[in-house]
Parts: structure tokens; sequence; C-alpha cells
């Protein structure tokens, strides 16, 4: 087969010893089956930004810090020096998601190495030994649905506590392995402390969650994940073992209207007051 051009390099300096097939394309990358010594692994090309049908939109790069003070400006200008910076900051966001969720226990790819533009990754297999197939293209019995449902469930707590959303998580970046759900495709993860969006994009990857597992459990779709544990979250108190109920109950009580103007009444008042004080030891 032909050899994507980001991967030559690789072959020269030893790092792959051959490409044996295509896996899948995707809209950010393309992933090959490769050889490297002894061991066959995944390799991860990402796509040119003008090929990429992803949009890297400004609500998954807020809060993403870049430590060097001149590759940030240029970001900011978007030269083309800025540009090709902002191409490297996106695809290393994905393996610096994919170490840091490593170490706090969640399920990916253990990963060997991120070499211009190219993400060595272990091969997700299945009972087989085969690549596993994703999510959305297996059949779940009603118990599987619920366990694995669970399971996913529980690793977003993981990468919340790990201060990471996913951002894009659904059942096409999912990987059913001979032991359960292994989670990839992380280029647009977001730092739960710093984006704006973060509450709103767990809630999404919740209910993407239990909209799919719901098609084989069907008590599994009324169920409100993501705004238990972003509560939770955001009071301090989310943990690995937090217990959940996926039940939410939304504050609807109404907003004391007539109070609040009361307030704001008296302050209007009591300024007016000052300012007369003010000007009778002024005269």
């Amino acid at each position: 087969m032909k050899i994507p051009e980001r991967i030559k390099p690789l072959i020269e300096d030893g790092i792959i010893d051959d490409v044996l097939r295509q896996l899948k394309s995707g809209k950010e990358a393309a992933v090959y089956l490769v050889r490297c010594g002894e061991h066959i692994r995944c390799a991860k090309v990402y796509k040119e930004a003008t090929q990429r049908s992803f949009r890297q939109a400004v609500e998954y790069q807020e809060g993403r810090r870049v430590k060097n003070s001149r590759r940030a400006r240029a970001m900011e200008k978007g030269s083309s020096y800025g540009k090709r910076e902002q191409e490297t900051a996106w695809q290393t966001a994905e393996v610096d998601a994919l170490y840091r969720l490593a170490a706090a226990g969640v399920r990916v790819p253990k990963t060997h190495g991120f070499f211009e533009g190219v993400l060595l990754m272990d091969v997700v297999e299945d009972g087989d030994g085969n690549p596993a197939p994703r999510l959305n293209d297996v059949m779940l019995t009603v118990e599987e649905a619920r366990e694995y449902h669970q399971l996913l469930v529980r690793q977003t707590v993981l990468m919340l506590c790990a201060g990471l959303v996913h951002g894009d998580l659904s059942e096409f970046n999912i990987l059913l392995a001979a032991d359960g759900p292994v989670i990839i495709d992380l280029p647009q993860a977001v730092d739960a402390a710093h984006n704006n969006h973060a509450s709103r994009m767990l809630e999404r990857d919740l209910e993407n969650l239990s909209d799919y597992f719901g098609r084989f459990a069907p008590e599994l779709i009324h169920t409100h994940y993501g705004k238990e544990i972003w509560k939770l979250y955001a009071n301090g108190e989310l943990t690995p073992d937090s217990p959940l109920t996926g039940k939410f109950a939304e504050n609807t009580k109404a907003a004391d209207v007539h109070g609040v103007l009361l307030e704001i009444n008296d302050v209007l008042k009591e300024e007016m007051r000052r300012q007369e004080r003010m000007k009778a030891l002024d005269d």
C-alpha cells in the first residue's frame, strides 16, 4: 500500500518498520496498523487543517494554555507561523490528554510517542486478537448495555476528576475491547476548570451515552448523569467513587423579583441620602 507522507520519516528513522493496512479514516485523522519491531501498533496520522472536516471551534480551545509567549502571540495574530503552532497544539492536546487520563486510570489506549503529526499507540483488541470494533458497530444485550453504560459514566467521572471533559464522546469514538469499552479520539478534550463550555459538553457527552445505550435498555434514556456529576464537581464534592443516581432535580423555584426590586430601591435611596450628606458637608 502507499505509505502516508507523514509516516515516511518514521520509517527512515527506524521507529516504524512497515505499514500493514489502514484501519479507518475519520474527520481529523487516518489510523494505520503498523509494525514496530516485534510489536503491532496503531499510527494515528493527523490530517492537514485544510483536509479536516472537524472544526477547531473556539469553544474547544478556550482555556488551553500555551507556555511559550511567542507562540501564544503568533497564534492570536493568526500568522502562518501561528497557524502551524495552533495545528501542533491541537494535535499535542490529544497526546497530553492520553497521558493525563491513563495516569488517572481512565480506559484509553497506551501511547508510544508523538512524531510530527503521527501518534503511536497500542492496538485495542477484541476477544479474537483483532482490532476492536467501534461501539456503534456491535449489537448489545440489555445486560451489556447497562453494564457498559455504567462503566462509561464512571469513566467520565474519572476524566472530570483528572480535570478533563472529552467534549465529543459518543458510540463512534469508543472501542469495544475484549475487557470492555476503551475511549479514543481526544484532541478536542477541554479543561474543565478553565473552559466556560465544559459543563454543557459534559452534559452532551452523557446524553450521547444514555441515548445510545437506551436503544438496548430504554430506561437509560431517562437518566441525567451529566447535570448530577457537574454539580458535584462544581461544589468540590466529586470523587471517583461518588454515589450517583442518574437523577437531577432542576431548581424550579421562581425568582423573587419583587424582593430584588425592593433591595435595589433601598440601595438607591441609601445612595441618594449619602450624596445629600456629602453635599451638606460641602456647603
